[in-house]
C-alpha cells in the first residue's frame, strides 16, 4: 500500500471534463452579426452590451445572442433583450436589464435608454421596476410575480465568486497540463500565468470581488482572498473544476434553448 504523506496527487483534475473549451464564448449568431454591421451610436451601444453578462453563465448578453434587437431614434436607445426561456429566473433577468440601462446610459449619444425584456412571465414588473430605478424589492412588490425580500447585491457578489473559481480552472488547469507541479503552482503569481483572455477574465473578476489581482499577487486564492496553500491546492483546483464544468453545461443547454426558441 502507498502512503502519501505530500499533497494529493491531481490526475482527477486533470481529466478532461470539459463541455465546451475555447475561452472566446462568441458564437456567430445574430448578435454578433448585427453588432458587427452597425455604425455610430449604435454600434457604441452593441459595445456597451458586452459589459453585461449573465451572472450564471459569466458570459455577456451580446456573445449568447440575448439581444433581441438595438434601434437608435435621435437620442433615444431601444435594446431589447430576451432570454432561453418564459420562466428564466426574475433575479437573474433584473440584473441584466438593470446593468444593461445603465451600461446604455452612459453611452456617448445616449440621452436616454429604453431597456426592456420581452417574452418573460416577470418583463412588466422588471421593466417598471428598471425604468423607475425601484431596485428588485420595490420591483416585485405588489406584483403577481411574488414579494422579493431582499435586494440582489448578495447573489451578484455570490456568483462572481463562482465566477472566480471557474475562472482559475481555466487559467490553472492548462499549466497543469504543461507539466507544472502543486508545489510551482502554489507559489506562482498572476504574472507567471501565460497571457490570455481568461486570465484577463480572472483579473477582472477578482478586481470586481476587491480582491487582490496585480502582478505580484497569488495565482491561486479562495474567494474571501486567502491563498490557497499546496495542501489545499488539490481540493481547492477540483472545485474550481466543478464550477467552470457547471457554466460549459449550463451555457450549452441555454444555447440549445434559446436557439429553439428563437431559430439561429
Amino acid at each position: 500500500m502507498t502512503v502519501h504523506t505530500g499533497p494529493a496527487p491531481l490526475s482527477a483534475y486533470s481529466a478532461d471534463w470539459s463541455v465546451s473549451g475555447p475561452a472566446d464564448t462568441r458564437i456567430a449568431g445574430s448578435n454578433e452579426a448585427a453588432a458587427a454591421a452597425a455604425t455610430g451610436t449604435a454600434a457604441r451601444v452593441w459595445e456597451a452590451l458586452r459589459a453585461v453578462r449573465d451572472p450564471e453563465l459569466d458570459t455577456d448578453v451580446v456573445s449568447l445572442d440575448f439581444v433581441g434587437s438595438v434601434d437608435v431614434d435621435g437620442g433615444v436607445a431601444h435594446v431589447q433583450l430576451r432570454l432561453p426561456t418564459y420562466f428564466c429566473a426574475p433575479n437573474f433577468a433584473f440584473l441584466m436589464v438593470a446593468d444593461a440601462h445603465d451600461a446604455v446610459a452612459a453611452v456617448p449619444g445616449v440621452d436616454r435608454p429604453d431597456v426592456v425584456l420581452v417574452d418573460h412571465f416577470a418583463s412588466d414588473a422588471i421593466n417598471a421596476g428598471v425604468a423607475a430605478r425601484a431596485g428588485f424589492v420595490g420591483s416585485m412588490a405588489g406584483t403577481e410575480v411574488g414579494e422579493a425580500v431582499d435586494e440582489l447585491d448578495g447573489l451578484r457578489r455570490t456568483f462572481t465568486e463562482r465566477a472566480l473559481m471557474a475562472g482559475t480552472d481555466l487559467v490553472v488547469r492548462p499549466i497543469m497540463r504543461a507539466g507544472a507541479t502543486p508545489e510551482q503552482v502554489a507559489a506562482m503569481t498572476l504574472v507567471d500565468a501565460p497571457a490570455s483572455p481568461d486570465l484577463d477574465r480572472l483579473r477582472a473578476r477578482r478586481r470586481e470581488l476587491g480582491l487582490p489581482a496585480d502582478d505580484g499577487d497569488p495565482l491561486v486564492i479562495d474567494p474571501s482572498g486567502r491563498t490557497v496553500g499546496v495542501e489545499a491546492l488539490p481540493l481547492h483546483l477540483r472545485k474550481a473544476r466543478s464550477y467552470q464544468v457547471g457554466v460549459d453545461a449550463n451555457t450549452s443547454i441555454c444555447r440549445g434553448q434559446l436557439a429553439a426558441r428563437y431559430g439561429g
